[in-house]
């Protein structure tokens, strides 16, 4: 039955994405605004699917930790699903990601019109100096910025190095840093074809202090993700 039900989904998702993506084209003459809201309605149908198809429900404790304006949202990130979740939880954010996702057909448009940071991950010092030009305007702008500390999708239990793009962020900036956890990872595996159903957590934990330097920011954050997400998963 689980089978079945991912099929159905994963079908499902890959159609209301592409015809999403096309529609969006529509809106590249206008405002980034109005691409903002209609990801904002798509993020929305993809969760209640989720909900409605596989079985899997979405809990977020902690959402009133985030104030209003610029922030910097550090999240675990164990699945696609941590990729689109944060415009159906808050208002206008952008997302640092891969270079090369912006090559992609009719998504990438779509996703670089949205104000979305790129970064390519072979740059070096150059590419690390850009994307925090590139991010300090959307946190300039009043909004939220989202960042997944790892780089890439981690499996559950997985350790991965925290890169240090997150940390030259904070300190390049007065935004607040909220560090996230997420169980994602056991109902939406990375690369997983099955969805299993259950509950999604995520977890939203109190601003960073302010003012830490580099190497103890980096500590903190760290350490604090993963014992919400070890914490997160053994609740599971």
């Amino acid at each position: 039955m689980i089978w079945l039900r991912s099929l159905v989904f994963n079908i499902l998702f890959m159609t209301v994405t592409a015809l999403a993506s096309i529609i969006a084209m529509a809106l590249l003459p206008f405002h980034q605004r109005h691409i903002r809201h209609f990801i904002r309605g798509w993020a929305r149908i993809i969760i209640w699917l989720m909900r409605l198809v596989c079985g899997i429900r979405v809990k977020v404790t902690g959402l009133e930790h985030i104030a209003p304006g610029a922030a910097i949202i550090a999240s675990k990130h164990q699945s696609a699903f941590d990729t689109f979740v944060w415009p159906a939880l808050i208002a206008q954010p952008s997302y640092v990601l891969k270079r090369e996702l912006l090559d992609l057909p009719f998504w990438g448009r779509a996703a670089r019109h949205s104000g979305a940071v790129a970064v390519d991950r072979d740059g070096g010092g150059a590419a690390l100096r850009a994307m925090v030009r590139d991010a300090k305007r959307v946190l300039d702008e009043g909004r939220p910025l989202v960042i997944f500390p790892e780089g890439t999708r981690s499996a559950p239990g997985d350790k991965v190095p925290y890169q240090p793009g997150v940390a030259a962020l904070v300190t390049g900036s007065n935004a607040p840093c909220y560090p996230v956890a997420t169980n994602s990872g056991q109902h939406w595996g990375r690369r997983a074809f099955q969805k299993k159903p259950g509950v999604i957590a995520i977890s939203i934990l109190p601003a960073l202090p302010a003012g830490l330097a580099r190497r103890p920011l980096m500590e903190t954050l760290e350490s604090q993700i993963e014992a919400e997400t070890a914490r997160l998963m053994a609740q599971a």
